[in-house]
């Protein structure tokens, strides 16, 4: 697989970001970087901080200290409404799609705030072609699909909004081998189309190997950080998440 397309300037800086839960210190200290062009991974153990760091990064989370800037552009506590307008759109842990409204329906909802109505065909076509499944499925309703078909028609759901940074929280989480390959094969397509993502999976070593960068974290602090090609080869990291050792 692809380790991604050449690096050509920060779309998404995350600087110091601290973010509390009640009392409970979530984020501490946490900084990252997605260049124009890359895939980013953050893996790590279940609690370490991943999904925290994106629902702060889409404004579902306030950071009580650090920056965020997207395009240059400061969003720190912004609204997660302007945030999606801005062009970070995500495919959310668990999938979260409307489960009575068909599969065009749901991709339809990933464009509400778009204004260029005009260009909704050529985009659906676009996912189409990404996942053949979900045409054939198009009518059928996104509840009665099978778990691998409902990642796609919620990554879709996320193209939809032509994204310029593309945030996947756990998109591999309880599907079938064969629908872990399409997924991640249609990341690496997504990206050479020239949309930078930010991918959080457990799945650390697919998510290694479609990754040009990665960073680990561990109770709520970014461990280590490199290329991904180092990561996979990273004693620490073969031990600890890729069951080595």
């Amino acid at each position: 697989m692809s380790e991604g397309a050449p690096a050509a300037g920060p779309v998404l800086e995350v600087d110091d970001v601290h973010v509390y839960y009640g009392a409970i210190h979530a984020l501490k200290g946490v900084s990252l970087r997605v260049q124009e062009g890359e895939i980013v991974t953050l893996i790590g153990a279940n609690g370490a901080g991943k999904s925290t760091t994106l629902r702060a990064i889409n404004g579902l989370n306030r950071p009580r200290q650090g920056s965020i800037r997207f395009q240059g552009a400061d969003i720190t506590g912004s609204a997660p409404h302007s945030i999606v307008k801005n062009g970070i759109a995500q495919s959310p842990e668990g999938r979260r799609l409307f489960p009575r409204m068909s599969v065009t329906e749901n991709l339809e909802m990933g464009a509400f705030q778009r204004t260029d109505k005009e260009n909704f065909s050529e985009d659906m076509e676009r996912v189409f072609q990404l996942f053949p499944r979900l045409q054939e499925r198009r009518t059928q309703k996104a509840g009665t699909l099978s778990g691998g078909e409902q990642q796609m028609c919620a990554i879709g759901r996320a193209l939809m909004a032509r994204p310029k940074l593309l945030l996947l929280d756990e998109p591999s989480m309880g599907l079938a081998p064969i629908f872990v390959e399409r997924i991640f094969e249609t990341v690496v397509e997504v990206n050479k189309q020239g949309t930078p993502v930010l991918l959080v999976e457990q799945n650390a070593l697919m998510a290694l190997e479609v990754a040009k960068r990665g960073y680990v974290m561990e109770t709520g602090r970014i461990a280590l950080e490199g290329p991904a090609s180092e990561l996979r080869t990273n004693a620490q990291v073969r031990a600890t998440y890729l069951g080595e050792g």
